[in-house]
């Protein structure tokens, strides 16, 4: 007779529990791979329905904020250091901007004559496509006139007007014009004032559109980036589905939109979900925000610390990630050929800058931004917002009064202490004790800059 021993009668308890959580594991298992074809589709329609959604999000908060669509909106003065509606302001144009829906039109928008100031007049799509983008470089210095009107639109712009066709009914302008300093406003004013939207009957009639007077919130709306990250997936696919009834799709969207069908989600068609799909979906887009996440921090193919943002910026085609990544960090890009703006965080030997440092920016002769207007070097917190430094001096550019040096080449100096008088028209602040960032801005940029022949130079840490 075989005789069990006494450790293996006292293990057994402890051999059943390991056996039920192996059960237990190998069922979580099965679980997850049965729902990984889910959770992938979740994480893609994720990011390509962001766009769409963080721009209702922004249109809203507008409205509640500021003031009705359909109405420009002037910006008469540079944003402080306190200033955190926009991440990476700049401190280089003034924007008019204005929401519009295009289903609510015809509108008539008007460009009077610029020979003073470089401008920029983006029309973005409810996706964040650039589908115009009137101005210097595109429209030259003269007066210009059009007629935007929605996808479904039928008929014959009148004389005079050149036809803009938005792709979706939401629309969303916002201009620049160059500004060379606080002293320039009454110019840039002037150049603001000569830009109106009005309904093509006010236009035929000669009558302009009154301008309500913008209004500050008594409470400021919840930014639209917070709103997001709290949004639970149901309400997110909700919101998208319906607005993609009025904002449709584009044509290189067929094959995403089959899978959102597989989602259950259409035009006009919200999410019925039970718990496991709306789980599943859920590590969907988490993993998509992870993803995203670990994109903006990796500096692979940065060149000395830079990076470009993508040649598809503001014409995305089909490239979701991109496009949902600039919504994320900058929504409201241009395209590249009008501006430009590499960044970086770090110095030429791979450190993250800091302000217990000093830097020098250093363009050789003849390798100073090639642009055909001008450029710029803005410094901004971890934050994406302005150092409060005590100057108020948050860039530098071609517009200040520069010291170049003999050869003909430019230093700028990045620190927290003021240098000695001979360095201080080149001074970049920043603040003791904190990293900071810097964006470069190429309005018009060349070619060289546009097809990476040229570069932005490293910073060289002095101590």
């Amino acid at each position: 007779m075989t005789r069990v021993h006494p450790s293996a009668k006292r293990s057994s308890p402890a051999l059943r529990l390991l056996g039920g959580v192996l059960v237990l594991l190998a069922l979580l298992l099965a679980l997850l791979i049965s729902q990984a074809v889910r959770i992938r589709a979740g994480a893609e329609a994720y990011l390509y329905g962001y766009p769409l959604v963080i721009m209702e999000l922004s249109r809203q908060g507008s409205a509640a904020a500021v003031g009705p669509e359909n109405t420009l909106r002037r910006v008469r003065r540079f944003p402080a250091a306190d200033f955190k509606a926009v991440v990476r302001p700049n401190v280089d144009t003034l924007y008019t901007s204005a929401f519009i829906n295009a289903d609510q039109g015809p509108w008539v928008f008007e460009m009077a004559a610029n020979a003073q100031r470089y401008a920029l007049m983006p029309f973005m799509d409810a996706w964040t496509h650039v589908f115009a983008s009137p101005g210097t470089r595109t429209t030259g210095t003269g007066p210009a006139s059009y007629l935007l009107v929605g996808p479904g639109w039928q008929g014959t712009p009148p004389p005079g007007l050149t036809l803009l066709r938005a792709p979706t009914q939401m629309v969303w302008l916002i201009g620049r014009t160059q500004t060379n300093g606080v002293a320039d406003y009454a110019t840039a004013h002037r150049l603001q004032d000569g830009l109106s939207l009005r309904s093509l009957a006010d236009w035929q009639a000669g009558r302009p559109t009154p301008e309500p007077a913008w209004r500050a919130a008594a409470t400021p709306p919840v930014a639209p980036i917070a709103q997001m990250q709290a949004m639970d997936v149901s309400t997110f696919f909700g919101h998208l589905a319906r607005l993609m009834q009025a904002n449709p799709p584009h044509a290189q969207d067929r094959a995403m939109l089959d899978q959102l069908a597989r989602l259950g989600v259409g035009p006009g068609q919200p999410p019925r979900w039970g718990w496991l799909e709306r789980q599943s979906v859920a590590l969907g887009r988490w993993l998509a925000d992870w993803r995203i996440g670990q994109a903006l921090r990796d500096t692979a193919g940065a060149q000395q610390g830079w990076r470009t943002p993508p040649a598809n910026l503001g014409d995305y085609g089909s490239d979701y990630a991109t496009r949902a990544a600039v919504a994320m960090v900058g929504l409201g890009a241009n395209l590249p050929a009008d501006s430009l703006y590499p960044s970086t965080r770090l110095d030429a030997q791979g450190q993250p800058l800091h302000g217990d440092h000093r830097y020098r920016l250093h363009f050789a002769a003849g390798q100073l931004p090639p642009v055909r207007a001008f450029w710029s070097v803005t410094a901004y917190g971890m934050d994406d917002f302005f150092l409060p430094v005590a100057t108020g001096r948050y860039a530098i550019g071609d517009r200040d009064p520069l010291q170049y040096n003999a050869d003909g080449s430019l230093d700028l100096w990045l620190q927290a202490e003021a240098p000695e008088e001979a360095r201080r028209s080149n001074w970049l602040p920043v603040l003791r004790g904190q990293p900071f960032q810097l964006t470069a801005r190429l309005y018009w940029p060349e070619p060289a800059a546009l097809g990476g022949a040229w570069t932005m130079p490293g910073l060289e840490r002095q101590r």
